[in-house]
């Protein structure tokens, strides 16, 4: 993944770049993401653009009413058709979108040819923390393209900001059992799905503890 650089600009206190140069993240099933907060290191807000072809999605279906954060979306190029608690709203270029109520669900269609929307948001009057599903799809991509290493390291970055995670825990106990860490993930699992039936019955069938099933350790049905 692209890193931000050290020139002259981060001297001055400020940095450039063009959005094509931000490594996108991909993998099967997730919007192309450019982790711009991350290429960065911006600690103050939340800020990432996503991009997809006409009749792709590029907004995923969400509230932000778990961290409570307001979110702005910019379209920078393409168009988009949003649908924002029901509401249809048309986005061509140059559109930004407010979304001041968390609890508000929304999501975006791309209706045009390589549609990129910039996404910023932050919770009113808190210090910003990295998402957790920022970690959660970096190490999707890197241990889909094979690095299983690189995918637990970015997972345990994400616990050291959110300790605990249920959902960090167990996508680090499904890299763990494929990189065969069976003692590792089996730990990690049991502590992901300790008190969630839904987590516990998730594992019964994730193809990710395929290697670690028949362990006597792994969760039982019952």
């Amino acid at each position: 993944m692209a890193v931000s650089s050290s020139g002259a600009g981060a001297v001055r206190g400020w940095e450039r770049a063009l959005l094509s140069e931000i490594d996108a993240v991909a993998a099967p099933g997730m919007v192309p993401w450019r982790p711009v907060r991350r290429y960065f290191g911006i600690g103050a807000f939340g800020i990432n653009a996503f991009s997809a072809h006409a009749g792709e999605e590029v907004i995923e279906r969400h509230t932000e009413e778990a961290r409570q954060h307001e979110e702005a979306y910019v379209v920078v190029s393409g168009r988009a058709a949003f649908t924002l608690g029901g509401d249809k709203v048309d986005a061509p270029a140059g559109t930004i979108i407010f979304v001041r109520d968390p609890a508000v669900d929304r999501s975006a269609v791309a209706e045009g040819p390589e549609t990129t929307i910039v996404a910023i948001g932050g919770k009113r009057g808190a210090p910003y923390t990295v998402g957790p599903w920022e970690f959660v799809y970096v190490a999707r991509a890197r241990g889909n393209a094979g690095d299983h290493e690189g995918a637990i390291d970015e997972l345990k970055r994400g616990l050291e900001h959110h300790p605990d995670h249920r959902m960090l825990l167990y996508r680090l106990a499904n890299w763990e059992a494929g990189a065969g860490r069976t003692d590792d993930a089996l730990d990690h699992l049991a502590a992901a799905i300790a008190g969630r039936k839904a987590l516990h019955d998730q594992a019964q069938s994730d193809p990710a503890f395929e290697a670690i099933r028949t362990d006597p350790r792994f969760p039982s049905t019952s």
